[in-house]
């Protein structure tokens, strides 16, 4: 790591030496710095930023780290975050290490927060939506991504049959036995199912590469193309309405995670708004110990 200027002051600066052994460098930077900022104008939130950029003079001992740092807290800090900012930050960290790199990338972890009204209920509540957007200045070019993370309750269509067989079962040997209808609604109001589905919290992954003229990130466009998607996103303040109404969207709309990685590509595939996309989809099984998964993708660079 270079310093700058400690030489002037009559310290001893060993960042000039030449290494002892020299070569290129394909990445060297920070990891995890803090900065606040706000994307596409919103609200301020802590972040965390990692900076890198390639040494390619071998026979220099390192890039100029503090200028990256400088670079980040003059550019970013308390800013509105937008895709011409993040080009411009890449190409001044290029040409801040006076020579010794050509390509640069960063890569920004925050939270998107947002409002979410109740299904059936005049309440509403914050989510907090895990982002990342990472961008990565090459010779050929500057590519911007954005990844968002949205949770979404998945009812097993497996489970779901097996359960209904069983109710089914019960309810045709009350039948034979001669219960009425008011007596057959009463047993089911009093928890007479003989089984019920099973479901879980499941986290759906969006990436997207921006179009090369996008001014705004927009996330949460990207988040309710994925809920209208899944229709089972994850609720905030709840009342028994809304309740049962998520238990009646759970049953109509059952879930493997092929189903729902299937359902996320379709609508980001129909939306065109992103040159580029990738979809990974979680389910935390309640009944395994292991996770279910499902991947799916367009045009996607890794």
């Amino acid at each position: 790591m270079m310093g700058d200027g400690a030489s002037a002051r009559g310290l001893p600066d060993v960042a000039h030496e030449r290494p002892a052994a020299g070569g290129l460098l394909d990445w060297v930077g920070m990891c995890g710095i803090a900065l606040p900022l706000a994307v596409d104008g919103g609200t301020v939130a802590p972040a965390r930023v990692d900076v890198e950029v390639d040494l390619a003079d071998p026979a220099s001992r390192g890039i100029h780290m503090s200028r990256l740092f400088r670079l980040l807290d003059r550019e970013l800090a308390g800013r509105a975050l937008a895709p011409p900012a993040l080009t411009a930050l890449l190409g001044d960290a290029v040409e801040g290490q006076a020579g010794l790199s050509t390509r640069a990338r960063v890569s920004i972890s925050l939270e998107h927060l947002a409002t979410r009204p109740a299904l059936v209920s005049a309440e509403a509540g914050w989510r907090a939506y895990p982002l990342r957007i990472a961008a990565e200045r090459t010779l050929g070019g500057v590519r911007i991504t954005m990844s968002i993370d949205v949770l979404y309750s998945s009812t097993c269509p497996a489970s779901t049959a097996l359960a209904r067989q069983a109710i089914a079962a019960d309810l045709a040997a009350r039948i034979a036995s001669g219960a009425d209808a008011d007596a057959l609604v009463a047993w089911i109001e009093d928890g007479g199912l003989a089984a019920t589905p099973h479901a879980q919290r499941s986290t759906a992954r969006l990436s997207v590469e921006l179009p090369a003229a996008a001014d705004r990130f927009e996330p949460d466009g990207l988040v309710v193309l994925a809920e209208s998607a899944l229709a089972t996103p994850v609720q905030t303040l709840v009342r028994r309405v809304d309740e049962q109404a998520f238990a009646r969207l759970n049953a109509a709309n059952l879930m493997f995670c092929e189903d729902a990685a299937r359902r996320l590509a379709g609508a980001l595939a129909a939306d065109g708004r992103w040159p580029a996309w990738h979809v990974r989809v979680e389910h935390h099984e309640s009944l395994h110990a292991h996770d279910a998964v499902a991947e799916a993708s367009h045009r996607w660079r890794r």
